[in-house]
């Protein structure tokens, strides 16, 4: 392995979309490609159980998470590809460092703090809906990304916090027991901006505005053609900057096919006619994708072959950090 660890962590919540690929999955490919790095990625299904707790849609996101990576060129011979519960080692650090983390710390936690003041806010129990998993949530992740000595973890601003515990727990931990763990550091892409959705606001499950990667083409384009847009005559020049419409193409187009879209929005192109070369370009890009996913989808076995091979390789990079931790706390067996 190189000196330096990336860890990218992905939780099965919800049916990927264009806003997810654009800004967490297209940079994470990015930095898989490159060679100067060791590169691991996880399905974090049991982060996963704080929210989502039938199942099959448990199980079926699980799949769909590690199938969507693997369309869209994750190289499991390149970077180690597994899946969070099949590395028990990270359950057991995580027991260990919840024993020498504050609650203090786990107050302040956003996930946590947001859900306590909204419940006040409401007249309502601080912690209602707050089970112990979402709680100590920032503790299993500060086990992910200790576990493996990550120098790098790629996140979204929300996720910066998280990062940023896991520091604290491991200079805790080093404060007590000597020198263990490294401390790691967030990436975060500046030049990502901010994904709109249907109605004009961020791309978000939450608002139900999304645009699912992996849709058939004839419902992919009817959701294109609900993006919302102003009330600028057909034959007028529109600023391609300020349009949402523009800002989803740049993302799947050619150099070549952007200057060209970008011309025609100067010299007047209608909003359905760039609806629909937005459509055809997303839909050019994802053709090979969501015939790859969707063949995926139907053999979870080869999902399974690749995820456990994964497992077994970040097993071996576990097992002796673990074994260096339980000696640290008195463990001499």
């Amino acid at each position: 392995m190189s000196n330096e660890i990336v860890l990218t962590g992905i939780k099965p919540t919800g049916k990927v979309h264009l806003g997810n690929y654009i800004g967490a999955i297209k940079p994470a490919l990015q930095i898989a490609g490159t060679s100067d790095c060791t590169s691991l990625y996880f399905i974090a299904d049991y982060h996963g159980l704080t929210f989502i707790q039938d199942r099959d849609e448990f199980n079926t996101l699980s799949y769909s998470i590690a199938a969507t990576w693997l369309a869209l060129g994750l190289d499991p011979d390149r970077v180690i590809f597994y899946r969070q519960s099949d590395v028990p080692e990270i359950f057991e650090l995580s027991w260990i460092l919840s024993c020498l983390t504050s609650k203090g710390l786990m107050n302040r936690a956003h996930a946590y703090k947001s859900i306590h003041d909204k419940n006040e806010q409401l007249g309502l129990d601080s912690d209602t809906g707050v089970n112990m998993g979402l709680y100590t949530y920032p503790i299993l992740m500060a086990a992910d990304i200790l576990l493996f000595q990550s120098d790098k973890v790629p996140v979204g601003k929300d996720q910066i916090q998280h990062v940023e515990i896991a520091r604290d727990i491991a200079e805790g931990f080093n404060r007590i027991y000597g020198d263990t763990f490294k401390l790691p550091d967030y990436i975060v892409d500046e030049k990502t901006a901010v994904i709109p959705g249907l109605d004009g606001r961020k791309m978000s499950k939450s608002y139900n505005n999304t645009i699912p990667l992996f849709e058939p083409a004839e419902h992919l384009k009817k959701l294109i053609n609900k993006i919302k847009t102003d009330s600028t005559p057909p034959q007028a020049p529109k600023n391609p900057d300020t349009s949402n419409i523009y800002l989803l193409y740049k993302e799947f187009a050619t150099p070549a096919q952007v200057q060209d879209f970008r011309n025609k929005y100067l010299n007047g192109i209608s909003w359905g006619d760039a609806k629909q070369e937005l459509f055809q370009v997303v839909n050019a890009y994802l053709e090979e994708p969501r015939k790859k996913y969707n063949k995926l989808m139907v053999a979870p076995v080869q999902i399974d072959d690749i995820l456990n091979e994964g497992a077994r390789k970040a097993r071996a990079i576990a097992a002796p950090l673990l074994k260096k931790v339980k000696l640290k706390i008195g463990r001499y067996n």
